[in-house]
Order: structure tokens, then sequence, then C-alpha cells
């Protein structure tokens, strides 16, 4: 997993549209990263509308949101619409990018194990360098505690 002070390391992914995004062309932006393990779950709903709330703040901030997990483009297409997202979705079916990070692997659930993403975070400063690593987020108070670090109240 990339620590605090390492250049986040690029990847090209599918959007909810179909369209390519490149990690290194938002250089010179904040970038919330954000793994998260599936569309349309209660967590995962809770998490992307707080950010979805918050996307003003976010975008005075100078700040993008990518949001990542292994569901095709399709799936996120229909979780953005469903739910009013305006923030960028992308697509990781081949798991590359949740590999790269460090954020996919061996899960429990009511006894159940099986592999799947870690709902991780990282704050991506300007010049590409990871200013935080959030790690067992909690959903609902996810924007808020990112918006903080922007903020520069951490």
């Amino acid at each position: 997993m990339p620590q605090v002070g390492d250049i986040a390391p690029d990847f090209t992914l599918p959007d909810q549209d179909g369209g390519m995004h490149a990690l290194s062309s938002y250089r010179g932006k904040n970038i919330l990263l954000y793994f998260y393990p599936k569309d349309d779950t209660p967590g995962c709903t809770k998490e992307a509308c707080a950010i979805r709330d918050a996307e003003p703040d976010f975008s005075k901030l100078n700040a993008v949101v990518l949001g990542v997990s292994a569901d095709s483009v399709k799936s996120h297409k229909k979780f953005s619409e469903k739910y009013g997202l305006a923030f960028t979705l992308l697509a990781d079916e081949g798991k590359e990018v949740v590999n790269l990070y460090g954020v996919w692997g061996r899960k429990k659930m009511m006894g159940r194990e099986y592999d799947g993403v870690f709902r991780t975070s990282f704050l991506i400063g300007p010049d590409g360098r990871i200013k935080r690593v959030y790690e067992k987020v909690k959903p609902e108070l996810h924007a808020a505690d990112v918006l903080a670090d922007l903020n520069g109240h951490a």
C-alpha cells in the first residue's frame, strides 16, 4: 500500500460513461481517491451520498473526487444515476488498481470469507504525493473528515 509522502501510482481507468481517466491528468489539484467495496450497497451508498452532498465544498478547495471499485462501467452508471452522483466513478474490473494500491484482499462478513475491496481512501496533493491515507473509513463521516484535512484542521 502506498504511504504518506509517496508519489501516488498512476493508472488509467474508464468512468461511468466509458471515458478514460488517468490519475496523472489531475496534477495541480487535490484528489480524493476513494476505494469502496460495491455499488448500491448500504455503506457504499451512504459514503457516496455524503461525498455528493459535500461536492461543492470539494470544488471550492480545488479537489476532485474519484471513486474506484471493481464494479463494471454499467453498474457505475446505474449507481451514479440512481443517486445523482456528480463525481467520477472508475471501473476497475480487472482489479489492477485495487491491487496496485493494496486495497484488495480477504474480508469476513457474517462468518463468510471472500475477496473484496477494503474501504480505503488516499488524499493526494497537487504535486501527486499522498498527503493522507484513510483506512477503515466510516462511510457517513468520510467526506467531512477529508474536508477538515483539506481545510488544514487535521
